[in-house]
């Protein structure tokens, strides 16, 4: 059975995964579309897709949470100041695969 079971572990350990992650949000952001497996996709969308809802709550508890994900300072500016603002009428949704 597969109660409380969530997550696709993406044939890697804990850290690697994450960090796995992390690189590929700082490229969705940095280039606005990326090319990967389905697998990484789905994981990537859900992490993405909170990123910016907080961007576009704003906030400094909300920025600094965002920079634990996001260490290019340049890609944190595009996503405060230029893919946040595109999104804001909408609510969720923000990517496709």
């Amino acid at each position: 059975m597969r109660h409380r079971v969530n997550g696709n572990r993406l044939s890697r350990v804990y850290e690697v995964r994450q960090a796995l992650i992390k690189n590929l949000e700082t490229s969705l952001f940095k280039s606005e579309r990326i090319v990967t497996t389905l697998a990484k996709a789905k994981v990537l969308r859900g992490k993405a897709e909170k990123l910016i809802t907080l961007a576009k709550k704003g906030g400094l508890a909300n920025i600094r949470q965002i920079e634990q994900s996001i260490k290019e300072k340049s890609v944190l500016f595009k996503l405060l100041n230029v893919i946040a603002p595109r999104f804001k009428d909408r609510n969720g949704g923000y990517t496709r695969i």
